[in-house]
């Protein structure tokens, strides 16, 4: 039996606190919590003391963390692009468990690239922890001999973070930010904003980097696991409606999405020549997360509806129909088999056996891609403004 990684971790919020942390701690037989980073002081301090994480091991400065030594491998959770912390890993031959988003354009995932170390096995697996749900890799073996599938449709249904989270008795702080961090995170924003759209208005840079590159990028990674991978991007709508009826705010939300989060909807062609279809819906009064996969084939259909991926050990339920005689056979599965640990699994045979990670860096871009594209098509129906990588993808317009 090799060693447990030593592992250290850029980022205690929420995705930390309720998911990889718990997990990390479960699975002490892979890996060992050797140094965490996080800015908010009060909350290094509970998270170390819950942990038992030396006070030696516990940074508020990511640099300081990797030059501290004692590493074989870093997890990325925090807020904004993660470029430049693989960049810094990569630096110091670190492998890299990276959150989403790994960047906001392609060019800094093309600088990450050019910067990858050969250090014997992949150097990067990107957590899109959908791919390691084993409802979705029964459902792609399901469709392994299908060779005719006519429409993909995606639904999410995306309710506050507050809400998804409240089970998790997340902590927060209760002191503000250093400012030097607040001033570095407005700073990176707007050039980040610059170079993927231009100069979008807010609502539109936000729902570019929060609703598609952060969120619906999932069902990107979940369509490209089923073998059916968007080719062209042909429609996109985003709008946003009110309710009178309305009771949450949407918070903390308004960060990635904008003080009034969107609806998107997006259509187009598959590389294997069927269709697919997008929807993403921001509904603050929503009870429960819910997203829905459906593939319709010649033969049957093949259907995964996931739950909040907070909520661990919480069944995907797949459900495949299929031809029997001149009747309907269905069936249905569900695993508690955990995505979250299958992908902590994958992360470990990646690094102890060279087994490559379903998405690295260049699905990453390609995802990236494509949310620029459905801006694009989006700004190119209705005329929004948009610049840098977005408006470079846009059709030249005739001079005169």
């Amino acid at each position: 039996m090799s060693a447990p990684i030593r592992i250290g971790l850029l980022g205690l919020g929420a995705v930390a606190q309720a998911v990889h942390l718990p997990l990390l701690a479960r699975r002490s037989d892979l890996y060992r919590i050797a140094a965490v980073c996080e800015l908010a002081p009060d909350v290094l301090e509970t998270i170390g003391d819950r942990y038992g994480i030396e006070r030696s091991r516990r940074f508020a400065d990511y640099t300081a963390m990797l030059d501290a030594g004692g590493l074989d491998a870093v997890m990325i959770l925090s807020r904004g692009s993660h470029a430049p912390a693989v960049l810094a890993a990569f630096e110091r031959r670190l492998a890299v468990f990276c959150e989403k988003p790994l960047a906001f354009t392609t060019a800094e995932v093309d600088e990450v690239l050019a910067a990858q170390p050969d250090l014997g096995h992949p150097a990067l697996l990107l957590a899109y922890m959908k791919q390691y749900d084993p409802a979705v890799t029964a459902a792609a073996q399901a469709l392994a001999e299908v060779d005719d599938v006519r429409l993909v449709e995606a639904m999410v249904l995306h309710p506050t973070g507050a809400s998804q989270l409240d089970f998790a008795r997340v902590v927060g702080s209760t002191q503000p930010l250093p400012q030097r961090a607040v001033d570095a995170n407005a700073a990176e924003d707007a050039t980040l904003w610059a170079a993927a759209v231009g100069d979008a208005d807010d609502a539109l840079w936000r729902t570019y980097r929060g609703s598609l590159v952060s969120s619906l990028a999932h069902d990107l990674s979940v369509l490209r696991s089923l073998g059916t991978v968007p080719e062209t991007v042909e429609y996109a709508d985003i709008w946003r409606q009110r309710s009178r009826f309305a009771v949450r705010e949407v918070g903390r939300d308004r960060m990635s999405h904008g003080a009034h989060p969107a609806s998107i909807a997006v259509q187009g062609g598959l590389a294997s020549g069927g269709r697919y279809t997008l929807g993403w819906h921001y509904l603050p009064d929503f009870p429960a997360y819910r997203e829905t996969v459906r593939v319709v084939h010649g033969r049957g259909t093949v259907e995964l509806v996931f739950p909040s991926p907070y909520l661990l050990q919480a069944p995907t339920e797949l459900t495949v129909t299929t031809p029997d005689g001149d009747a309907e056979r269905k069936m249905v599965r569900r695993s508690i088999s955990e995505a979250f640990e299958n992908q902590l699994v994958a992360f470990h045979a990646m690094l102890r056996d060279g087994r490559p990670p379903k998405s690295a860096l260049s699905e990453g871009r390609d995802d990236i891609r494509i949310c620029q594209q459905i801006v694009a098509a989006y700004a190119a129906r209705t005329g929004a403004r948009v610049g840098g990588e977005v408006g470079a993808l846009l059709p030249l317009q005739p001079t005169r």
